[in-house]
């Protein structure tokens, strides 16, 4: 009880300090239990925000901890008992795009104001353009794709874009790395993968870079990589490019070491997730590299409150999906305070007020490292990936 109280007079502190400084900074510490639902009552009208994600199917590790922490962040700020309140309304889209779309619409049926999502990529770029078109104000958090943002006024990302990634792994492994026989293995009907792969050869060209071999799979193909590895190794690949997400991933590692193939292996944020992947020994994963904007282990007290609320409610470690979604609440947010819309408004007043103060927002969050994000005006935020390697069940940075 005294930690919550604690929390709760912390959380209070910090959204006074926001409307004292004009909303510079943005996070405050866990707060309890109590549901969104009581907690919207406090004003008696809240704004409905809807997210839409994988809450079941393979890619359900990244949709549940979006929803799960963006839960917690709503629950933190209804606590405050301001004028601000969420009502959180989630949906399930099983990371397919069709199902996506119907998530939306219902959510619309239900009278969502904001979006929260899609959580990944491919989903998005077939919901994004309903939602421009009902101008309804939306904000990914982990939705990376730069054509995600491309066009589509209305729509923000908390997570760095694929061509961020791509590059930024390609200047990373170049600089530590730089004899490094390079494999690339991508998935070649996701528009994540796609993208990511794209920006990173562009870079490594430019740079000079050693590409040995290419390979390809797609979501019918992910449970036999013997074929592409052995092709990597025949190639003398001493280093593994993996743009993918963490359950392709997690069949490679164990693939590769069942043949005796041990290159580095280099991920990206899709990565994060691949030590608690079901049935994986995760001791496969030692010194695997990735670049990710959150880590569980870092050692700030705003990442370790987080931590600790996750694992309390929820019994598990969040990962970067989570910390994204966490930041999301938060940026909206303050957003909402620097706009100075009501949840009495329409989603088409909402959307165009928000658009206007977004590029002017500087937001600290879990994932800025410390820093603060910024957004330009065609949506896209302005934070670096930082690299970390996994060692002993944790992520170290090198």
């Amino acid at each position: 009880m005294k930690k919550k109280l604690l929390a709760l007079a912390l959380a209070l502190t910090m959204a006074l300090s926001l409307a004292a400084c004009g909303g510079d900074s943005s996070n405050a510490d866990s707060t309890g239990e109590t549901s969104t639902e009581e907690n919207s009552g406090a004003s008696g009208t809240a704004f409905k925000v809807g997210v839409i994600g994988p809450m079941t199917g393979g890619a359900a590790i990244y949709g549940t901890c979006v929803a799960n922490s963006a839960q917690i962040a709503v629950d933190e700020i209804n606590a405050l008992g301001g004028d601000i309140q969420f009502e959180l309304m989630v949906e399930d889209d099983v990371n397919d795009a069709e199902t996506s779309l119907n998530a939306y619409n219902a959510l619309m049926d239900d009278g969502m104001q904001i979006l929260v999502g899609t959580v990944t990529t491919t989903p998005a770029l077939n919901v994004v353009p309903q939602a421009y078109e009902d101008r309804v104000f939306t904000i990914t958090p982990s939705a990376s794709g730069d054509d995600v943002i491309e066009n589509n006024d209305n729509v923000f990302q908390i997570c760095f874009t694929d061509s961020n990634q791509g590059s930024r792994s390609a200047q990373y492994i170049n600089e530590h790395f730089p004899d490094a026989k390079i494999a690339i293995i991508y998935k070649n009907d996701d528009q994540y993968s796609i993208g990511i792969r794209d920006n990173f050869k562009a870079e490594a060209d430019a740079r000079g870079m050693s590409v040995v071999y290419e390979g390809t799979f797609t979501e019918a193909s992910q449970t036999d990589f013997n074929v592409q590895l052995a092709a990597a190794q025949s190639a003398g690949a001493d280093l593994l490019f993996l743009p993918i997400y963490y359950t392709p991933a997690s069949v490679i590692l164990t693939q590769a070491n069942a043949m005796g193939y041990a290159p580095t292996f280099f991920g990206v944020d899709g990565m994060d997730g691949i030590l608690t992947a079901e049935n994986f020994d995760a001791s496969l994963a030692e010194g695997v590299y990735l670049l990710t904007p959150f880590s569980a282990d870092a050692e700030d007290e705003m990442t370790q409150n987080f931590v600790a609320e996750y694992q309390d409610r929820f019994g598990e470690i969040p990962n970067q999906f989570g910390a994204d979604a966490y930041d999301a609440i938060y940026t909206l947010y303050q957003a909402i305070q620097a706009a100075g819309v009501t949840a009495d408004m329409s989603n088409e007043e909402i959307c165009d007020a928000l658009i206007e103060v977004m590029p002017t927002l500087a937001v600290t969050g879990l994932t800025s490292a410390g820093s603060e994000m910024t957004w330009d005006e065609n949506g896209a935020v302005s934070k670096d990936p930082t690299a970390v390697i996994i060692e002993n069940g944790t992520y170290v940075t090198p």
